[in-house]
């Protein structure tokens, strides 16, 4: 908890240090083509040779540190400071030589004997072979050496940190998509945000590891800003998923319209192209947790508040800077609402574990019940002194009966010929105590398929109990398999005429066990319904494929 403040602590320290020490004045670049006329700026001529006079007023420095001059510009050049060259950036094209493309950002040391306090000129002279439609200016910058050679270190230390920590956790969050019997779209979407995310941050100061010849510097550019512009879109899109927003597509449809005209309208204005793209990212995740907090779905306002914090943050700081702690604290509130929905689905596992042992005792309750073995042992007692090679049978198949209930009482699925060995078991012993005759027929049984376990034994419990005993025949009970394109089906049809009960037999126990069974090991993607039919009554248990 006390990572965050350490950050805002390390932030303040980065830009305390980042301080100038070097106060001076500049005028506005003069740029000279090869005939000695000024132009408006570089690369304007046929030849392509340009050279650029800066004015300088250097008012103090820090005389216990050499002086140090960035240049940004396109190029290959050399830099003199009060007409001593003091380095070169790239090689001029010349009579027979091509031009070594220079990097868009240079630093040089100036001479201490020419560092001193007053008026200087800063004379660049180079070539510019590529990229002349660009018209880029010339821009310098005067700090002590050394800070110019230390900040790129600074800021690379602390962004790598950053896109480290985002690298381990889109990995993280792959795996455990990968690895989940759930696979969660949200999760899956958090790790390609996070890989973005660490994408961008080594584009971004990719500058500062690779020199980057001026030519490919738009690459980069382009590069970051398509990065940007797929956070945007996916932002927003996984707060919908985690909020349950209503529209999605329309909404999505809207923002990636957006996004587009922004491209459009500010194209090669590559910084501000991504700034107005986290723009539309904000405004549309902004939307999306205040429709979150009038729902009152947990997690939203602190969505909110964290879009606000980082709104804040990006007023006050350097957009470069800015940008980066916008999109940690927007990543960060996705990590709480992840870190809410993973201890919704650990209460839910949980509470599927006490299920499972419930429904566990119930299987068990229901042939220990006294009255169900009250009955039968009456029943036992019968049939061993009125014929005990009968009573023998009727032993047997009781204690077979125990064995399958013994044997799959900890299951949560069972394979579906287990299940009717269960309750041809069951028949067998019923037809003994009532007396009646029952009859077991299936059709197109999938030896491979599973199902909860004791789920049809209930039904035929049910059947038992609601069915009237025929003058003459049987009691017929027949299960039927089918199969859709994305369901499997079993069908109980029992051949019988239904008792006259008061009782609405829909929410009785035996049903409710069925529901319970269903629910934990399919969720919601069952059906199931028992009515009336013209032959006696018909049960349906319909499973679809996960979504």
């Amino acid at each position: 908890m006390y990572r965050f403040p350490l950050f805002i602590a390390f932030l303040l320290l980065l830009f305390t240090s980042c301080k100038q020490d070097v106060d001076y004045t500049e005028s506005d670049p003069i740029y000279f083509n090869s005939n000695g006329s000024e132009q408006n700026y570089t690369g304007k001529t046929n030849d392509s040779i340009f050279q650029a006079r800066i004015e300088l007023k250097l008012l103090k420095r820090d005389q216990s540190e050499p002086l140090g001059l960035q240049v940004n510009a396109f190029g290959a050049f050399n830099v003199y400071w009060d007409g001593v060259l003091i380095g070169s950036n790239g090689q001029m094209a010349k009579s027979g030589r091509t031009e070594v493309s220079g990097t868009e950002t240079s630093y040089y040391q100036v001479p201490g004997q020419l560092a001193k306090v007053g008026k200087h000129i800063v004379t660049i002279s180079g070539t510019q072979m590529s990229l002349k439609q660009e018209h880029r200016g010339i821009d310098v910058k005067l700090e002590g050496y050394l800070r110019l050679l230390r900040a790129p270190l600074i800021i690379m230390s602390f962004m790598n940190l950053m896109a480290g920590a985002f690298l381990i956790a889109s990995i993280y969050y792959f795996f455990m998509y990968i690895n989940s019997s759930r696979r969660e779209i949200t999760v899956l979407l958090f790790g390609i945000i996070c890989l973005l995310f660490f994408s961008l941050l080594i584009i971004e100061y990719l500058k500062f590891y690779v020199n980057i010849p001026y030519p490919k510097f738009y690459v980069r550019m382009e590069i970051i800003g398509w990065l940007t512009f797929a956070i945007s879109l996916l932002v927003p899109s996984y707060f919908m998923l985690q909020f349950g927003f209503e529209k999605k597509r329309l909404f999505i449809l809207l923002l990636f319209a957006a996004l587009i005209a922004i491209y459009s309208s500010n194209y090669h204005h590559y910084d501000i192209t991504a700034m107005r793209f986290s723009y539309a990212m904000w405004l549309a995740s902004m939307i999306i947790a205040i429709n979150a907090v009038f729902k009152k779905i947990k997690g939203g306002l602190i969505v909110v508040t964290g879009l606000l914090f980082s709104a804040i943050v990006n007023y006050y700081l350097v957009y470069d800077f800015g940008l980066f702690i916008t999109f940690t604290i927007i990543v960060l509130s996705m990590l709480y609402l992840h870190t809410i929905r993973a201890k919704a689905i650990e209460e839910a596992h949980n509470a599927s574990l006490l299920l499972s042992s419930r429904l566990q005792l119930e299987l068990i309750k229901k042939n220990i019940q006294p009255h169900f073995l009250r009955n039968t042992l009456t029943s036992l007692i019968d049939w061993i002194e009125e014929s005990p090679q009968q009573g023998v049978v009727f032993i047997r198949a009781l204690a077979d009966e125990f064995d399958i209930m013994n044997a799959i009482a900890e299951d949560t699925l069972i394979p579906v010929r287990q299940e009717i060995e269960l309750c041809q078991k069951h028949l067998q012993v019923m037809s003994f105590r009532k007396e009646i005759s029952y009859d077991w027929k299936e059709n197109n049984i999938d030896e491979n398929e599973t199902i909860p376990p004791a789920i049809i034994h209930t039904i035929i419990e049910n059947g038992i109990t609601h069915s009237l005993p025929p003058n003459e025949g049987c009691i017929s009970f027949n299960l039927s398999f089918s199969k859709g394109t994305n369901y499997k089906q079993y069908t109980l049809l029992t051949l019988a005429k239904s008792r006259k009960t008061k009782k609405d037999s829909s929410n009785g126990t035996g049903f409710k066990y069925i529901k319970a069974r269903l629910n934990e090991s399919y969720g919601s993607n069952w059906y199931f319904d028992s009515f009336a039919v013209e032959e006696g009554w018909q049960t349906i248990i319909k499973i679809f494929d996960k979504k």
